[in-house]
């Protein structure tokens, strides 16, 4: 048997299964926990030519999408064109920016071996695919996150050059803006690529979880997420500084303006005891 090869991008935050599942003809509502599997003549007329019948295409709803055994880089093109008339703020120029590829051999083998570029396993199950297939959408979308958390971090850094160079003040429209960009990064981590859950089959088959759990572990997932939410928490303490030290220069000021006050009070009362002013 052939290998099988996979492909994979992380091209968005997020994409509507069931607008596309529609689109295509497909009577099933889709959930987040599963992806969308095209094949046979939806993807023929997808990608406008005829694909055999190993070829398939997994859109996953966290903005993920994997190719099994693709021929040709302009089906990636031609289908995240497509992709995009459901989700417009798909970047088609950087669409192969965060991307991985695996394969599947089938060999002579007692046990299964894991590598960097490809798992071995002494005889096919129907599941490998598409546990293959999440795991490497899930490790692209990470990477995804990952490099978006780095932009956070220096926007931070950027905060704190000015704190060093006393430069106090922060606007609240500032500080709003980047913690909106750390809930948004745990959002994405958390309830779109759902590192924690996993798929269906790995319930009912203990041959399936066992696959699913080594694969997990060698592209290290939980780790790397792990890594995220601890990084994600010390984001979240440095806007609390930043947020203290903000309210803290306001309210001084605010005092400030309290205690000017009052002397100018004092000064007009004294100078109408004098008869200075009438």
């Amino acid at each position: 048997m052939k290998p099988i090869t996979f492909k994979a991008f992380a091209i968005t935050n997020e994409i509507d299964l069931n607008k596309i599942a529609i689109h295509c003809g497909i009577p099933k509502k889709f959930t987040w926990e599963e992806p969308l599997i095209l094949k046979g003549d939806i993807l023929n007329s997808i990608l406008n030519k005829k694909m055999n019948e190993s070829q398939q295409v997994l859109v996953f709803s966290f903005g993920s999408i994997v190719f099994i055994n693709y021929s040709h880089a302009d089906e990636v093109k031609e289908f995240s064109t497509y992709i995009q008339s459901f989700e417009p703020d798909i970047d088609l120029v950087h669409v192969d920016r965060y991307t991985d590829d695996y394969s599947l051999h089938i060999r002579e083998t007692e046990n299964i071996k894991l590598t960097d570029e490809y798992v071995a396993v002494p005889k096919y199950e129907f599941f490998y695919p598409e546990l293959i297939s999440t795991v490497l959408a899930k490790s692209v979308a990470l990477e995804k996150t990952e490099e978006q958390l780095g932009k956070i971090h220096d926007k931070l850094e950027t905060m704190i050059d000015r704190l060093e160079k006393g430069k106090l003040r922060i606007g609240n429209k500032e500080l709003a803006r980047t913690t909106a960009k750390i809930v948004r990064h745990e959002y994405n981590t958390l309830a779109y690529i759902m590192i924690l859950d996993k798929p269906d089959i790995t319930w009912t088959s203990s041959i399936a979880g066992e696959f699913y759990d080594r694969m997990l572990n060698f592209f290290e997932l939980n780790d790397r997420y792990k890594i995220l939410k601890s990084k994600t928490e010390i984001l979240y303490n440095i806007m609390d500084g930043f947020s203290n030290i903000s309210h803290s220069i306001r309210g001084l000021f605010v005092e400030w303006i309290i205690v000017i006050l009052i002397v100018f009070e004092i000064i007009l009362t004294i100078l109408e005891i004098v008869g200075w002013i009438p």
